[in-house]
């Protein structure tokens, strides 16, 4: 995801975008085309200009007001291919993180990653395996700490879980049960995430995550957009 669209301005069609890339300037280029979601069909840049901090774009396929307001709260995206990996080593894409078989040091199955969020602080989503007692998903910070290994290329990631941390995924029966509600992944921009030794660092311009920067660690996009550049491209990150 490279950006999202909040609102439309104007009555010609022009759409207030919260950027989410750390690329504006290339990824809304004229010319550009985004794919949207939900599915949209395809928008073709024709303009961009930074107002109040906020990245105003025009697309071929939007001519008025009428059809700037069907496209509230639409995901702006890019195809996977077409972002460049990471050249640090401990930075990840959304992407190549989701999917990989998560087993501890011990060699315990644990799951797969379903999701990765970005909330404060960079957490991979588990999806716990078949026949294991935990029925609820397990959210593992993604820090070098915890997270020992990443192989995209062998499809696995080692996780060295601190006590208790895998066991809040088990079910637990009765009517007291209370739920903490859903994690806000709209907290902050989503490129590269990064691993570190204590936590998640901002990184890199893609769908990514590290153990502590592609991802943003919950900082809100449209921030990011005014600190990076003012009137200009602005630094936010893409999920």
């Amino acid at each position: 995801m490279v950006g999202r669209i909040i609102r439309p301005h104007g009555l010609r069609g022009e759409l207030s975008v919260e950027v989410r890339t750390d690329d504006p300037g290339g990824r809304y280029a004229n010319g550009s085309v985004l794919g949207t979601d939900p599915e949209s069909g395809p928008l073709t840049v024709t303009a961009s200009r930074w107002h109040s901090g906020r990245l105003l774009v025009s697309f071929a396929e939007v001519v008025d007001r009428t059809d700037a307001e069907l496209l509230r709260g639409v995901l702006l995206t890019v195809d996977a291919a077409d972002v460049p990996l990471p050249q640090d080593p401990d930075e990840f894409h959304d992407h190549q993180l989701t999917g990989l078989t998560v087993v501890t040091v011990s060699g315990e199955l644990v799951g797969t990653v379903s999701d990765v969020l970005h909330a404060g602080q960079d957490l991979l989503s588990i999806t716990p395996a078949a026949g294991t007692s935990r029925q609820e998903e397990v959210l593992v910070p993604f820090v070098a700490a915890i997270v020992t290994e990443v192989d995209v290329a062998a499809g696995r990631l080692v996780i060295d879980p601190p006590p208790g941390l895998l066991d809040l995924a088990v079910a637990s029966a009765g009517p007291d049960d209370t739920d903490a509600g859903p994690v806000d992944t709209d907290a902050g921009p989503g490129s590269p995430t990064a691993r570190s030794g204590t936590g998640v660092a901002p990184g890199g311009d893609g769908t990514g995550s590290s153990p502590d920067p592609d991802v943003g660690s919950g900082r809100d996009g449209a921030d990011a957009e005014a600190a990076g550049a003012g009137p200009g491209p602005g630094g936010g990150r893409e999920d």
